[in-house]
């Protein structure tokens, strides 16, 4: 793992780079940078500009109607060579780790790994429009070629149907601690967490809207049914059943994923998912904020409505303020633990490239009595 910068430095930094660059190339990222007002208002300006032009009502539809293929096609491409494995998560939501600490109060906003979101010579760079914050070099996950083991929605029906008539005995049932990851993709939240988290009580659940991405998920060398359960899953489907019961689950995870859904259906999805937490669970988000680089390189002709794009390749990405979330949530009925937003300043050294990344980081826990 690269060697984290000397404490003293790492602050300022955020400040002098902004003028300095000689020294600016010397490292990689520096995190709760502070905007200028010039550059808040021509981050505006680019917004106002390649929003302007928004794609006509049908080309909208389809995008809507064909949102599954198009995720089918990135995991046909991509497989599991586009993120990053997530091993930040354990600083940022200690809930997930072996010593998990449900009180933590998400006062501050630690740093990500250097090695895992920064070392990278392709720091911040832009495949059909996905500006990752992870995009992977190394470490790819190994796969098992075998016949795929999918659970559809259709499959999952049944097996709930059947499992409600077993006197709750569901996949995970006899655990203690029970977390979901929703779009999980190729894995790269779920097997860190089953590799680092060793708690005998854990089991994970982890769904995706495409049937390639739960393949790549079940046929993973680390991929263990006796602590995890992948499912393919249609948030926007809301008669489409869990595997679990209503208030099984402590932790909910949302890791760019929420950004990916049709604004209009993003409330209903999360009245959904706050219903499957216990009294006291949480739903843990981070996902892309208000002038995010990846939002500022969008073209005319790409936008659907307000901060909502398509990309090339037909995933569709919105970006959020920190007051949206919180209306999200809150009206949910759930409480703010955490709502940050981090303003990072990541550098291409090879290419000698500076980019302002902003994403959004929240906690919310459901209220373990009755809200009066």
């Amino acid at each position: 793992m690269a060697a984290p910068m000397e404490a003293p430095e790492r602050r300022p930094f955020g400040r002098r780079f902004l003028t300095d660059p000689a020294r600016l190339f010397q490292h990689n990222a520096w995190d709760n940078v502070e905007w200028s007002e010039e550059q808040e208002a021509s981050a505006r300006s680019k917004v106002q500009e390649n929003s302007s032009q928004l794609l006509p009502q049908d080309k909208q539809e389809e995008y809507e109607v064909n949102a599954k293929r198009y995720w089918d096609d990135f995991y046909k491409i991509h497989e599991n060579g586009f993120f990053k494995d997530r091993h930040w998560l354990f600083t940022e939501f200690p809930e997930l780790a072996p010593t998990r600490n449900p009180s933590e109060n998400g006062d501050s906003l630690h740093e990500f790994s250097n090695k895992e979101e920064s070392n990278n010579a392709r720091l911040g760079s832009c495949e059909n429009g996905h500006c990752s914050l992870e995009t992977r070099a190394e470490n790819q996950l190994n796969l098992i070629k075998s016949t795929p083991k999918i659970c559809t929605e259709e499959l999952a029906t049944q097996k709930y149907s059947e499992l409600n008539q077993s006197d709750g005995d569901y996949p995970g049932s006899s655990a203690s601690y029970r977390i979901l990851e929703v779009g999980c993709g190729a894995g790269n939240t779920v097997f860190p967490i089953l590799q680092t988290n060793n708690d005998p009580g854990l089991f994970v659940y982890c769904c995706d809207f495409s049937t390639i991405a739960v393949d790549l998920v079940q046929n993973n060398a680390e991929y263990d049914s006796s602590r995890c359960f992948a499912f393919v899953h249609d948030l926007c489907n809301d008669q489409s059943p869990f595997p679990m019961p209503d208030e099984s689950l402590d932790v909910v995870i949302l890791i760019f994923v929420l950004s990916a859904i049709l604004p209009g259906k993003m409330q209903c999805i999360v009245n959904r998912l706050s219903r499957l937490l216990k009294p006291g669970g949480t739903i843990l988000l981070r996902d892309y904020g208000r002038y995010d680089l990846a939002q500022l390189r969008f073209k005319k002709g790409q936008c659907l409505s307000d901060n909502f794009y398509v990309r090339g390749d037909g995933t569709r990405v919105y970006f959020f303020t920190q007051d949206e979330l919180d209306d999200l949530f809150t009206t949910a009925g759930l409480e703010k633990i955490q709502n940050l937003v981090d303003r990072r300043l990541q550098v291409n050294r090879g290419k000698q490239m500076t980019m302002y990344r902003v994403w959004i980081q929240c906690k919310y826990r459901k209220p373990s009595a009755p809200q009066l």
